[in-house]
């Protein structure tokens, strides 16, 4: 039974990738023992029904949409504006679905042998939606916007150590390191980097809205919607879709109601404690994607009481990481352990102890720092992630076992990411999936970085950071890494509960290959570009 079962699915993956036709498929099935009815059906549900077909407008409740969200790729910071970016703009590298390192605007790459010096070869198709063919002068632009003394750019510390990028003449550009980076290619599909139009001067034209990715802009409303038009001349695969349609609903009833009314054709956040509701309508499909996205609860550390590390460990050790993961995400999630570091991502440092619920040792953390009764307040919002707020109320009773009391701030979703988060000094805080360790530390946790969000420094994290960057020896590297994490699971400025899951819905009609990229939620914020109407 089980060798018929394997044939089966090697036939239908061989026809799905288009190694077999209609009438080869059916004759093997046949062969297999399969009636006609049955065979033919299968085409139908499983082969027919994986071939893309284009058209159709693709409708998409967005979550974490704000009325100040903008076109500047270095400001950044909704998942609106990560989701619309890849609709519409492109980057040089891209996450495929498995999880492995594609090529976007860049068709190729390489590095001399001491990884200082990185030439990226582009896609002689590549064109804005202006019309104008993409150039190489246009990617250096688009880079140098997030470089530069004083950048405000949010991925200003991914460059700093770019000494020059180079036109090279031949339609490639030449990336020039003042230290090696064996990362570099993975660093640039971050969702700031995106490519856009260079002016004469050699800044960037962001301010148009013009890009070369997919689709095409016709509206945007900030906090509202989008509106977009399939793009003739995508150099890329995809773009099934005659236009798509982002509505933003931060209130997470009403986009679970308007999937389930078929107002819209897919939502990017799902309540989950609904998900075994949601898994009985036939007319719901759910995608639940173990991800490398994270749950922080940064301090500022150079805050009372959070400058006392005393403080910061009694915190660490006053949450229930489990009932967390039970009661708020129902299953979907890895626990965390208060270093940024997940087992989705390469180099896991996975012997490093968990680190347990314990108020007593809580308690007696507070008694040394003198802070015996600790109150202090933290700020949750809705539209952070799935149960943001009650994770937050939970975590509240965990404490009192400590003699903590901690006051959760419900704070309106709107502005969330301009108001509070860098702004008060405890808050709670959703990360998007990193494809590195090296990219998470340098941009959150390394000396200057721009979203140190709790504003922590640690000269020896520093100093590991910087030698595991030019190491090419895997296994001398995870011990690098081990020693960061160690680093900052007892001495960092975060409380770090949990790794959420990717949890996102669409309509029954609304495919997909069966891979989803684990970067973002919607396939690594391509579903626009990736998926397509049955």
């Amino acid at each position: 039974m089980s060798d018929k079962k394997d044939f089966k699915d090697l036939i239908t993956r061989d026809a799905k990738s288009g190694k077999l036709g209609r009438r080869d498929f059916m004759r093997y099935a046949v062969a297999a023992g399969m009636t006609i009815p049955l065979a033919s059906g299968l085409w139908t549900s499983e082969v027919a029904a994986a071939t893309p077909k284009r058209g159709g407008t693709f409708r998409i409740a967005q979550h974490d949409g704000n009325t100040s969200d903008n076109h500047d790729p270095g400001k950044y910071v909704s998942f609106a504006t990560i989701a619309l970016a890849h609709t519409f703009r492109a980057y040089l590298t891209q996450i495929n679905p498995d999880q492995t390192l594609g090529g976007d605007v860049a068709t190729e790459w390489s590095a001399t042998p001491d990884a200082r010096n990185w030439t990226f070869k582009l896609n002689k198709r590549a064109t804005f939606h202006s019309g104008a063919k993409v150039k190489a002068s246009d990617v250096i632009a688009s880079l140098n916007h997030h470089r530069g003394e004083g950048n405000t750019s949010a991925a200003a510390a991914f460059l700093t150590d770019v000494k020059e990028i180079v036109d090279n003449g031949d339609h490639s550009i030449t990336i020039k390191l003042g230290s090696p980076n064996a990362d570099l290619p993975w660093i640039m599909p971050d969702y700031h980097l995106a490519i856009v139009p260079g002016n004469a001067d050699g800044t960037a034209n962001w301010q148009s809205g013009d890009g070369c990715g997919p689709y095409k802009l016709v509206k945007f409303a900030p906090g509202v919607q989008a509106s977009l038009v399939r793009h003739d001349e995508w150099h890329g695969e995809g773009a099934y879709f005659d236009k798509v349609e982002y509505s933003i609903i931060n209130d997470p009833n009403a986009r679970q109601t308007a999937l389930i009314t078929g107002d819209v054709d897919a939502t990017s956040l799902l309540e989950n404690k609904t998900l075994s509701l949601l898994s009985r309508n036939k007319d719901i499909e759910v995608d639940n994607v173990s991800s490398a996205q994270a749950i922080t609860l940064p301090m500022h550390v150079d805050v009372k009481p959070f400058d006392n590390p005393d403080v910061r460990m009694a915190l660490k050790l006053a949450i229930n990481r489990e009932e967390i993961i039970e009661k708020i995400t129902f299953g979907a999630a890895t626990i965390g352990n208060d270093f940024h570091h997940s087992p989705a991502m390469p180099y896991f440092p996975a012997d490093i102890p968990q680190r347990q619920y314990d108020p007593d040792q809580a308690r007696s953390l507070l008694k040394k720092a003198g802070m015996e009764n600790l109150e202090v307040s933290i700020s949750s919002a809705d539209s952070i992630t799935t149960g943001a707020v009650d994770a937050m109320i939970l975590y509240a009773e965990h404490a009192k076992a400590a003699g903590i009391k901690i006051n959760v701030v419900r704070e309106a979703n709107d502005g969330y990411w301009s108001d509070v988060w860098l702004k008060k000094p405890w808050c709670m805080v959703t990360w998007g999936a990193r494809p590195t360790p090296d990219v998470m530390y340098s941009l959150t946790y390394k000396k200057g970085a721009p979203w140190n969000e709790s504003h922590w420094e640690n000269p020896r994290f520093n100093e590991v950071l910087l030698q595991a960057k030019a190491e090419l020896d895997d296994v001398k590297r995870a011990g690098m890494y081990h020693e960061m994490g160690m680093i900052m699971r007892d001495d960092g400025g975060s409380v770090l509960p949990y790794f959420p899951n990717f949890v996102f819905g669409r309509r029954k009609n609304v495919r997909h290959s069966g891979q989803l990229a684990a970067s973002w939620a919607m396939d690594g914020a391509r579903s626009a570009s990736r998926w397509w109407f049955a």
